[in-house]
């Protein structure tokens, strides 16, 4: 199986399967001399993880990250990062393969089961190996070095809507973020949300939703304006997260319901002489390159394949069935994705950040 690194010059190497002894990666291309601890990287594994409510998958994993290479002790003791590869891992505990023995030769509806085998001949139907969203452990890790390296840089991610409840904009608060469950930035929306989540978790069934990552501080000047648009890197990593069906930038579908006047974001020049941008339709880039203003993407997620639900299908042999998946899952996989966007947006950012140096000198030249 190729294709298991993202990035050019920050690249990041996922492996190991859900049901496997261990997951981790390998991140190449950090600078050295970046100070980096393992509590660190714990914290956005911690926001990531599931059991820690009642409206995620309930298996139980402590996701204690380890740093194998790539840091060491400078001379002030401080552990910080050799330029070298730095190697993640991260032990899974919690496994339950025997949920998984009735369907083993069955193809769940939604899953990438009938699609593993169609490619590979073979397939890890425990949890869905590779392709089970617990490799997005992985990506959170790797995520929250990027995250170090992308001075005065601050990206937060919201869950924006479950099903066909959106949050209202005018109640928008990061703070709440933290306080509730859901990542949800409007207190009155969570508290609906859970008692709507309750009654499709007890159903046994699943909802989408949709996910938005804002990253504010990115200079003028990353990407390039054709194969190296920072939007389009930007969409191919939130399109790459499990689950995801669909990526916006900015105003995104909503644009093809503006006219030019309404669409085009007027600058002026503020105070300090800087162009000051009245909107911000374009989501903080023009022409694949970033303005400077707060860089904004959406995504939606799909509802989780893995219900009771009796569904149809058919078997490794070609014969027609049913399959109501057991095990533990999530009621809204769009949950658990707010960490993981976001550092699909660190990662992207540190990437064109370390490519802009390398190709242009002396910094951005906005202002």
């Amino acid at each position: 199986m190729s294709h298991n690194s993202f990035g050019h010059l920050f690249r990041i190497t996922t492996w190991g399967e859900s049901h496997g002894p261990a997951i981790g990666c390998v991140v190449d291309g950090c600078p050295p001399g970046v100070p980096i601890e393992a509590h660190e990287i714990q914290t956005y594994l911690d926001r990531r993880k599931p059991g820690g409510s009642r409206f995620v998958t309930q298996r139980k994993e402590p996701d204690t990250v380890e740093i194998l290479s790539g840091v060491f002790a400078d001379a002030s003791g401080q552990q910080v990062t050799t330029g070298t590869p730095i190697s993640l891992f991260i032990r899974n505990q919690d496994q339950r393969s025997k949920d998984y023995g009735e369907i083993k030769d069955k193809f769940r509806p939604g899953h990438a089961d009938f699609t593993y085998m169609a490619k590979y001949g073979i397939r890890d139907y425990r949890g869905g190996g590779r392709s089970s969203a617990r490799e997005t452990a992985s990506r959170v890790a790797a995520g929250a070095i990027a995250r170090k390296i992308l001075s005065g840089v601050t990206i937060r991610g919201a869950l924006v809507q479950i099903g066909p409840h959106a949050v209202d904009r005018s109640r928008w608060d990061w703070q709440e973020v933290d306080r509730n469950p859901l990542f949800c930035p409007d207190a009155e929306t969570a508290r609906a949300w859970e008692t709507y989540l309750d009654g499709i978790r007890k159903s046994g069934s699943s909802i989408g939703a949709i996910v938005e990552i804002v990253a504010e501080g990115v200079p003028a000047g990353l990407g390039a304006p054709i194969y190296g648009k920072l939007d389009q890197d930007i969409a191919s990593a939130m399109m790459s997260i499990n689950a995801v069906k669909a990526v916006e930038i900015g105003a995104g579908m909503a644009a093809a319901m503006l006219t030019g006047e309404d669409n085009a974001d007027e600058i002026r020049i503020d105070a300090d002489g800087k162009p000051l941008f009245l909107s911000n339709h374009a989501g903080g880039i023009l022409g694949g390159i970033s303005t400077g203003q707060p860089v904004v993407a959406r995504f939606a997620v799909k509802p989780t394949s893995s219900i009771l639900t009796p569904r149809r299908t058919i078997d490794a042999q070609g014969n027609e069935t049913e399959i109501a998946t057991k095990g533990r899952h999530d009621p809204c996989v769009g949950i658990r994705a707010v960490p993981v966007g976001e550092a699909m947006m660190a990662l992207v950012l540190a990437d064109h950040l370390l490519r802009h140096r390398g190709q242009v000198s002396g910094g951005t030249h906005s202002g």
